[in-house]
């Protein structure tokens, strides 16, 4: 229940359309119990053989034909009215899902699969409908037909009625073992389903390699493998819910069997008319019915609590990065950088960066090299506050960086990774998806600086073209240069390139140099590179080695030194 109230909490701006769908509801309910009286009546009537049989007859059709069309407008009003209210709910919670998302931080993704969080996003989200649209109405409504229907069989004959009550303790005992047993096995449905979007997501992704690999049928098995599993989870909850349902069906049938047999015996004695009889049976049809219906709500119940605790999972975690409570924003920064006693580890225990102190001013460039897997890369996530030091600080124009808006810090960087990531989109959007109220000469111009210009206007559209999802039209240094591009063209204080010449051939990396002279200028910028011939022109040339700095200087000083960077020169000569 506090699962339950916490989510219909989060749809309360859809109040409004919840209560007017319950007036709806209790019109629809009230029509549906008058019916056996008008019944009861006329059955009387023909007993008695009363002689304004003819015109209440006639009264009473138009009565039932009236119940009938306030069923028909109440029905429809309630219906439209719950799906418009869970449907729009549904579409708020993807979004807020999503944005919860998208605010962790790194380490939140590290044991994250892409599909699984999609299926949270998409499939966890879309089950909330059946609980705001069917089972949360339909629960309303029976309990009011039940609760309606027990006083009216009390009213009509109490002893009836509390024989017709026999089978209650039972079916209610049913109903809690149920929901005990069945939410565990659709929770793990769910989870299996997310499992099989995260095989999706990466077999559609890296089909190339699937391909090349011949593992299409490996992959194709494992496929199946989930989809089964899916199945097999389903069938399971599906098995208990029969049990569930065929055990209210036979105490359903069980309680008007108890009336017949009763109510037959005494209206042999007339100690019970037969109108009662007849009216009693009605309402009885009428008073299990919810029972069984409940069957297939609390179905559907447990299927919307299942994806409410994987949602709630979600919303309830809590990002490594956060804010200052009064966060500074920093306006244009000068761009120094200066990292003061920081380590830090992915891996309790295992050090990525030790005790790193390193001071970058403004308008240096400074290059990180070392050997594969050093924390170069590390090096910039932290800049960037993708994560924080395990110990020290890092503090750009003198403020902490835990003390600085994140909005503020990433306005004041620009970054080329090597892994370029590229949007499904045309060209001109993915070089101004950092500056999007960019006009197009600007981005020409970007384009240009970053020698992309000349193979853009070659495409059919130019800058209009399309280029696939992550840019799978391109060639690797196409992609590299539309991102450095991006990076030219939002111009911020702080330029970081990580392998930013690492997949161009080398007339075009003579080109790009050509150009990052130029904008290099008056920014503080900090290079990773393997190639040694792109760093010979930084101010400083940090190196690290085991997790910390080995030396630093310039390149003519680092090699005179004879130390690990002169062995890297060397080896690459």
């Amino acid at each position: 229940m506090k699962l339950l109230y916490r989510m219909l909490t989060h749809a309360k701006k859809y109040n409004r359309y919840l209560i007017f769908s319950m007036l709806a509801i209790l019109g629809a309910t009230a029509s549906q119990l008058y019916s056996p009286m008008v019944v009861r009546e006329l059955t009387a009537l023909i007993r008695e053989q009363d002689p304004s049989l003819a015109s209440r007859s006639l009264t009473m059709s138009v009565l039932l034909l009236g119940t009938s069309v306030i069923f028909a407008v109440c029905s429809f009003a309630r219906s439209y009215l719950t799906h418009y209210a869970a449907w729009h709910f549904v579409s708020d919670l993807r979004v807020m899902v999503y944005n919860k998302i998208q605010s962790m931080s790194l380490r939140y993704f590290h044991d994250k699969q892409t599909g699984q969080l999609m299926s949270r996003i998409v499939n966890d989200t879309g089950d909330i409908e059946l609980l705001i649209a069917h089972a949360a109405p339909d629960v309303i409504v029976n309990v009011i037909i039940f609760a309606g229907i027990a006083v009216l069989l009390f009213v009509i004959n109490p002893l009836l009625a509390a024989l017709s009550l026999i089978p209650m303790p039972v079916l209610a005992l049913l109903s809690r073992n149920y929901a005990k047993k069945v939410r565990p096995l659709f929770r793990l449905r769910q989870q299996k389903i997310g499992d099989l979007n995260g095989t999706l997501q990466d077999n559609i992704s890296g089909v190339k390699e699937i391909q090349i690999f011949n593992k299409a049928e490996m992959e194709s098995e494992k496929v199946r493998g989930h989809a089964v599993s899916i199945a097999e989870y389903t069938l399971r909850a599906l098995k208990r819910s029969t049990y569930y349902s065929s055990g209210i069906q036979f105490l359903s049938t069980l309680g008007t069997v108890i009336v017949i047999g009763f109510g037959g015996y005494w209206a042999s004695f007339g100690r019970v008319p037969v109108e009662d009889i007849v009216a009693f049976l009605l309402y009885l049809s009428m008073f299990y019915a919810p029972i069984t219906t409940m069957g297939r709500v609390n179905e559907d119940i447990q299927t919307a609590m299942a994806s409410a605790e994987r949602i709630f999972e979600v919303l309830d975690a809590e990002p490594d990065i956060k804010e200052a409570e009064n966060p500074v924003q920093i306006g244009k920064a000068k761009g120094d950088i200066r990292f003061e006693n920081v380590s830090f580890s992915y891996i309790d225990g295992i050090d990525v960066l030790r005790d790193i102190n390193v001071n970058m001013q403004s308008g240096k460039i400074v290059a990180l090299v070392g050997p594969t897997g050093v924390g170069k890369t590390t090096f910039i996530n932290l800049i960037n506050r993708f994560y924080d030091p395990i110990e020290g600080n890092i503090y750009i124009d003198g403020v902490n960086l835990k003390d600085v808006a994140l909005t503020s810090l990433h306005d004041n960087i620009s970054i080329v990774l090597q892994d370029v990531f590229l949007f499904n989109g045309s060209v001109f959007d993915n070089i101004a998806y950092g500056c999007p109220n960019a006009s197009r000469e600007k981005v020409i111009e970007a384009a240009k600086v970053a020698r992309a210009h000349d193979f853009i206007i070659n495409f059919e559209n130019g800058y209009d073209t399309l280029i696939g999802e992550r840019g799978v039209k391109l060639s690797g240094g196409q992609k590299q240069r539309i991102s450095i591009a991006r990076a030219v063209l939002r111009d911020k204080p702080v330029l970081i390139l990580d392998e930013a010449t690492a997949s161009v051939d080398v007339e075009t990396e003579k080109l790009i140099h050509e150009a990052m002279d130029q904008i290099m200028e008056n920014r503080t910028t900090i290079i990773i590179a393997h190639r040694l011939s792109t760093v010979k022109k930084a101010d400083v040339i940090i190196v690290l080695n085991d997790c910390s700095i080995e030396e630093t200087g310039s390149h003519s000083e680092l090699v005179k030194n004879g130390g690990l960077y002169a062995k890297l020169s060397e080896i690459q000569l």
